[in-house]
């Protein structure tokens, strides 16, 4: 095993571009964890931390680090930090009433930019399934059929399975054996498949910058075993450059009831019908990057959803901090 390098650094970002929380615990990537140091996570076969104050990103990156590698460019692409939220803010608001009132600095989302074998295999796990559950799917695969990237404090990294490490006969069982249920067959299908078609180079030949359209992107990806409409729009939009594509989700329906299409209030489910009309809808809104539109909005009815529980976990953190200082002078 090569030594493990270390190296901190600093890129310019203003908090209203970026909110670290929602972008890393928003159900785009599975793993990112809250640390001390603020958040960290796996990506690009490295262990970033990464916080931010009101002016800059700040970034520890651990791993076989190679110093021809510059990895503040590396962060930057993957967070997406050469488009500007604030332009797109005002372009959004522009043509949509609905969304000036979503206008809120604390719902800086960025779309991040995702390996796409991950972002398959992850958003097969999704199905039917919430954050924290897919969360532990994903870490089990990645120390199960994962190679070791290094160890830190006691603890082993490990990076996300490549495509033929996910096809050998015996992935399906195990993960049966670790309570995948009927997605172990999928994942197992799609790794096989996927090794048939030409592995990632197929997946990646999808992407908005080979000239592909998004509707074709989605139509290949949805021969995969395992992968619908959904699961097909998000891997478009977090991994292969369409920023056009909206996942459709219950959240999503319930907005586009709510504020856009309220011919579709007594629909109950999202068949793949109604799937098509809102994602056109609001595709031609928003333009070219409705998806991340799509990111804001969803971001700011979770965050209304979730007000009452943040509020209630504040004070308590509060109360115990204020218990914690009242104990102190006692204990001399």
């Amino acid at each position: 095993m090569h030594e493990t390098k270390i190296k901190r650094g600093s890129i310019p970002c203003l908090r209203s571009e970026l909110n670290l929380a929602l972008t890393l615990h928003g159900g785009q990537s599975f793993r990112w964890t809250d640390c001390d140091d603020g958040y960290k996570g796996i990506f690009d076969g490295c262990i970033w931390t990464l916080s931010q104050n009101e002016t800059h990103l700040l970034y520890t990156v651990q791993g076989q680090l190679k110093s021809s590698v510059h990895y503040d460019d590396i962060l930057s692409e993957y967070l997406r930090l050469s488009i500007s939220l604030k332009e797109h803010y005002k372009k959004w608001a522009e043509v949509d009433t609905h969304f000036q009132k979503n206008l809120d600095e604390s719902n800086a989302v960025r779309i991040l930019k995702q390996d796409v074998v991950e972002t398959l295999f992850s958003f097969i796990c999704s199905s039917n399934n919430n954050i924290s559950r897919i969360s532990n799917m994903v870490e089990k695969l990645c120390l199960l059929f994962g190679q070791k990237i290094c160890s830190i404090e006691d603890r082993e990294y490990y990076d996300f399975p490549t495509i033929e490490a996910l096809k050998e006969k015996s992935v399906e069982s195990i993960l049966k054996r670790e309570k995948f249920g009927y997605r172990a067959a999928y994942i197992a299908k799609t790794a096989e498949r996927l090794s048939a078609l030409g592995g990632k180079k197929w997946l990646l030949n999808l992407q908005k910058e080979n000239n592909v359209s998004y509707q074709t992107a989605r139509e290949q990806l949805m021969t995969l075993p395992g992968i619908g409409l959904k699961v097909a729009d998000c891997i478009c939009l977090m991994s292969l450059g369409h920023l056009d594509a909206i996942p459709v989700d219950t959240h999503i329906f319930q907005i586009a009831q709510a504020k856009y299409l309220p011919h579709l209030r007594k629909q109950k489910t999202v068949t793949p019908k109604i799937h098509a009309e809102v994602s056109n809808y609001l595709g031609e809104l928003w333009g070219p990057l409705a998806g991340w539109a799509q990111a804001i909005v969803f971001s700011a009815k979770i965050n209304i959803k979730n007000q009452p529980k943040l509020i209630e976990k504040r004070k308590r953190k509060s109360e115990n901090e204020n218990l914690v200082q009242t104990k102190v002078p006692k204990a001399k």
